[in-house]
């Protein structure tokens, strides 16, 4: 009776120590990337008569997150049920965040509005589900139903909470999730710290970024609070600064990494700062990453928006396997340029090679079309994304809509416009704009009291676009209105190009001195085109005693641009003041300021022809001025 007992003990330790070893091996499996061989192991167990126990199930739930399938997740769950842990916390949390991470909320809902018992963990699983498919009321509703069940928060939800302030850019809630954080002790916490960072500085408050950043003891601080800095800048195209951050981080004894040069890559989007890109560039082969697939994408992009475009063909000529991405980088490289014969070969060779292009690629060359005025290649671009299905998609639409405007034709645009079943405030701004860069002031405005009538609230881009209708169409009371609706109704803190088209309103009007004094009272420091903007208005009202201070300034801010230059001695001569004109052409020369050429592009049968002033060097030159000589006779006669 005793050898008998003995034995069943020896047997029941037995298996325990069996299923633990198929648990570690599930385990390591999942850990290491092998999510299917995981399931593969989990099934031989069963097959080998093994019971799971409550350690299992949270491995195998986890494998078949990764797998992201529906089927799985719900075989698994059936396991559960029919095992003898259903009621368990821990399997019943990991059961739950399967289906989250597998974006089936309502499945995951169920199982935690089962739960008998509910800790931290399964709240912060249902609050991260809902946070990162952007149902922020959900999040809030979660994190009060918590807070009654007496459940503290910790560093999990005030990370979930975050992403959902982020998702809808919600300063406020932000500030308030952070007041959350600061209440429960979690300011020191470096990983909710780095989120509060990446969080500010998406929402474009930089400066709070910052702050949060310094508020990091020096000893807690990772690589990963330097990236997020890093990316913040580089998210608003601040490169100096971006670089400036990323100088502190080498020296204070920290390691540069892939996201690193990603990060400071991207914040290198214009020509001036080439010379930084090629810098960065040379850092990430001394790291190491320069041939990793994404970097050499963010190259290719990186040199082609920096206009050279050379270096960029010269990498993707030279990848060994090209990627969709690298395709649609070079081929939005080329339509930037304005390149759209070259775009449009890179186009048809990665249809040849099987890579399809998708919504991003026909963005790009649409794009372009809107840039160089090239109708008849952006009609062809629309057919294609109707003929692929890609038509349907909210972003194509705007894109068609603002080359349709840009290329002029305004009917075409209107048509797509209110083709669209549900318009997005992209929608209505980029028609607004159309309407505006078409001489359709009024209708500008009508379409953006309409839209606001519509309860979309406008943002920064709307309010430059009717702005804009405004200065152009020399709607000075209705410039004022919009610009007050925009601060005083919206709380939109008005940019340099919002003030911009204020001050080129009030100049058009004759108001020179009520734009010089606006200009002079901005909270930014005025750029040489709001000054040049200024300077051209002087010309047209004759006001040489404002036009003289202005230019000062420009002459101070660009000594070597030679618009206001020649502007300035434009406004003499129309005066009849010659010796000033002198003055004028002596400071140019003494400056060594040169003017550059004026050129056109024209677009002849898809092919792109490019002239510049006293240009004679066109293959067809001879038969082009001999009909342009015989145009000149006609309109004579």
């Amino acid at each position: 009776m005793v050898a008998s007992t003995a034995t069943q003990s020896f047997n029941r330790f037995s298996n325990l120590w069996t299923v633990a070893k198929w648990n570690f091996s599930i385990r390591e499996s999942v850990n290491q990337g092998y999510a299917h061989e995981a399931l593969l192991l989990f099934r031989e167990m069963k097959q080998n008569g093994l019971e799971p126990n409550n350690l299992t199930f949270p491995s195998v739930a986890k494998a078949c997150s990764k797998l992201l399938s529906l089927n799985y997740c719900q075989i698994v769950h059936t396991h559960v049920v029919k095992s003898g842990f259903q009621s368990d916390l821990f399997v019943q949390t990991s059961v739950v965040d399967m289906y989250v991470k597998c974006s089936q909320l309502g499945f995951a809902y169920n199982v935690f509005a089962r739960m008998p018992h509910r800790d931290v963990a399964s709240w912060n699983s249902m609050i991260l589900g809902f946070a990162q498919l952007g149902f922020v009321d959900r999040v809030v509703d979660l994190f009060h139903e918590m807070g009654i069940e007496g459940i503290r928060a910790d560093s999990v939800t005030v990370m979930g909470l975050t992403q959902s302030a982020l998702s809808v850019k919600d300063f406020r809630m932000m500030k308030s999730v952070h007041s959350l954080g600061i209440k429960i002790g979690l300011e020191t916490d470096v990983s909710v710290s780095n989120t509060w960072i990446a969080a500010y500085a998406k929402c474009g408050e930089l400066g709070l970024a910052e702050t949060v950043f310094d508020g990091i003891d020096k000893d807690l601080m990772t690589a990963v609070s330097w990236n997020s800095m890093i990316s913040g800048y580089a998210l608003f195209e601040q490169c100096h600064k971006a670089i400036g951050f990323f100088k502190k981080m080498i020296h204070g004894g920290f390691r540069a990494d892939l996201s690193t040069i990603l990060s400071l890559l991207s914040s290198c989007l214009q020509p001036e700062v080439l010379f930084h890109g090629k810098l960065i560039h040379c850092h990430g082969i001394q790291v190491g990453c320069d041939s990793d697939i994404q970097v050499i994408n963010t190259l290719i992009s990186m040199y082609s928006k920096c206009g050279d475009i050379g270096s960029a063909r010269y990498l993707f000529d030279n990848m060994l396997a090209k990627t969709h991405v690298s395709w649609t980088a070079m081929i939005a490289g080329y339509s930037e340029k304005g390149d759209l014969d070259e775009a449009m070969t890179l186009f048809s060779e990665m249809e040849a090679v099987g890579e399809k292009p998708d919504l991003v690629t026909v963005v790009s060359l649409l794009s372009g079309c809107g840039q160089t005025g090239a109708l008849e290649l952006g009609k062809w671009i629309d057919d294609y994304s109707i003929s692929n299905g890609l038509k349907d998609n909210l972003i194509v639409c705007n894109a068609l809509i603002d080359m349709y405007a840009k290329c002029g034709n305004m009917d075409n645009a209107r048509e797509l416009f209110y083709a669209i079943p549900e318009k997005s405030l992209v929608s209505w701004t980029t028609l607004i704009a159309g309407n505006a860069l078409n001489g359709e002031f009024k209708e500008a405005l009508d379409l953006f009291f309409q839209m606001i009538e519509s309860r979309l609230k406008p943002n920064h881009v709307t309010f430059l676009a009717v702005l804009q209708a405004c200065n152009h169409g020399g709607f000075l009371e209705k410039g004022w209105e919009c610009f007050n609706l925009m601060t005083k109704v919206f709380k939109i803190n008005p940019g340099l190009d919002h003030y911009s088209c204020m001050a080129n309103l009030l100049g058009r009007m004759g108001r020179l001195k009520e734009a010089f004094e606006f200009i002079q009272n901005m909270p930014f420091k005025p750029d040489a085109g709001i000054w040049g903007g200024l300077l051209s208005s002087c010309k047209i009202h004759r006001n040489i005693v404002i036009a003289e201070c202005v230019a000062f300034r420009l002459f101070e801010l660009d000594p070597q641009t030679a618009g206001p230059y020649v502007e300035m001695a434009n406004i003499y001569a129309s005066a009849g003041k010659w010796d000033r004109v002198a003055e004028i052409r002596t400071m140019m020369k003494c400056n060594k300021v040169r003017k550059s050429p004026g050129k056109s592009i024209v677009q002849v049968n898809g092919k792109t022809h490019e002239f510049t002033v006293e240009d004679r060097f066109h293959p067809d030159g001879f038969l082009i001025y001999e009909t342009l000589e015989n145009l000149a006779l006609h309109m004579k006669e």
